[in-house]
């Protein structure tokens, strides 16, 4: 029984082999690829290659946090769900703070580049999301999982589509939206993981609440 005795929908919790292994697979392919679009972004010198590859390496860090935490209570998953959806904030914070600097600073980003770059990271994303499909309505810590899968997807849709943009109007303005969308992106992520989290943790104080007048009982008459 897990500590969702109050609710008659009960989530996965992340408590299978097969669910450790798939973690396993998507923390070695977005570490390779936090590295290669890191390198990427220099090189072409792509706000929305840089935003991405910090996309990647933010999911590195939260798998391997939902990989701790599997088999906790439900506040310790609650709780690294909801640093999860702080460092997502942080993260859309830093993505518009760096979008308005290159907004100041505009040169034009090498779209040839971006693209090759973006399409690689598609497919290690979509490979990430295939994998974590069947884990897609878990609880908090579970969930944010699937969300950052599928927001780096999505992302990267977007990345390549800003090379054609970049390549077609000769400016770097497609690349300064697309790092603006997905700094939105992320934020809109942040508030959904923090408001599941959230709910999961008061679910904790309420499956508590029948004990506290058992120890009572034994006072009295």
């Amino acid at each position: 029984m897990s500590g969702h005795c109050c609710s008659s929908n009960v989530r996965f919790e992340g408590l299978s082999p097969a669910y450790r292994r798939a973690l396993l697979a998507v923390i070695a392919i977005n570490g390779a690829m936090f590295v290669t679009e890191l390198a990427g972004s220099a090189a072409a010198g792509s706000q929305a290659l840089q935003a991405d590859s910090l996309d990647f390496l933010g999911d590195t860090m939260t798998y391997a946090i939902s990989l701790a935490v599997i088999g906790k209570s439900i506040r310790v998953r609650s709780l690294a769900a909801i640093a999860k959806g702080i460092s997502l904030s942080l993260m859309a914070a830093f993505v518009f703070g760096a979008t308005l600097w290159r907004v100041l600073y505009l040169g034009v980003p090498s779209a040839s580049i971006m693209g090759g770059i973006g399409t690689l990271a598609l497919a290690a994303n979509l490979a990430s999301v295939l994998i974590l499909l069947k884990y897609r309505d878990g609880d908090a810590n579970v969930r944010s999982v699937w969300l950052c899968s599928r927001n780096d997807a999505i992302g990267n849709l977007v990345v390549v589509a800003a090379a054609g943009g970049v390549f077609a109007t000769r400016t770097g303005w497609p690349d300064v939206m697309v790092a603006g969308l997905m700094a939105g992106l992320f934020l809109w992520s942040s508030v959904s993981i923090l408001r599941q989290a959230i709910e999961e943790w008061k679910s904790a104080d309420v499956a508590l609440e029948p004990a506290l007048p058992e120890q009572g009982a034994g006072h009295g008459r």
